[in-house]
């Protein structure tokens, strides 16, 4: 079983934050963005496993909280898992994360929906790729943000000191001479 320390469920739990106030605040009808983000950031940071229980429990408190169907769901756990994989395939690509949620949610995602929209909530008239399009749109801006923001995390060396820490349990940020905070 795997061990969790502190650190790391911190770190979950902050993602979940995130990933459930944003998702509504930052979106494009049909797409959400910012859940792509959080998913590739989770799965860069924490690994498949765990990318895969933080949009899981985001699409959880979404659907419970926010009445948001099932799309929650099916839109994100497979993304998430499979970034998480092919960013450790890769050694460490974030392109590969990326392209890890572009076709897991883009495209499997997106495809899985459709059974669970049409015959477990009853919506008409859909075809198996109906959210295809709407879904990699919505996976390639999440995506671009997240390459963004990581590839410079990782040009400053933050992104490396980070995965470190949580995969040992220490503290984010070790106090320098420098820091002036007490």
């Amino acid at each position: 079983m795997k061990r969790y320390n502190v650190l790391r469920l911190a770190v979950m739990a902050l993602l979940i934050a995130i990933g459930v106030v944003i998702s509504p605040l930052l979106r494009i009808e049909g797409m959400c963005p910012m859940a792509h983000l959080i998913n590739i950031t989770a799965a860069v940071l924490l690994g498949p496993v765990d990318a895969f229980l933080v949009a899981l429990l985001i699409g959880i408190i979404r659907m419970c909280v926010m009445g948001i169907p099932p799309l929650a769901l099916t839109g994100a756990v497979f993304g998430a898992l499979l970034s998480g994989i092919l960013y450790k395939v890769s050694k460490g690509k974030i392109w590969a994360a990326v392209l890890g949620e572009v076709i897991g949610t883009g495209i499997i995602g997106a495809i899985v929906s459709y059974p669970v929209m049409a015959f477990i909530c009853g919506r008409e008239g859909l075809g198996w790729f109906f959210y295809v399009p709407s879904f990699i749109c919505g996976t390639l801006i999440g995506g671009s943000i997240a390459l963004i923001l990581l590839y410079r995390l990782q040009h400053t060396g933050v992104l490396k000191k980070m995965q470190h820490r949580i995969i040992a349990g220490g503290v984010l940020w070790k106090k320098t001479a420098h820091d002036t905070t007490a």
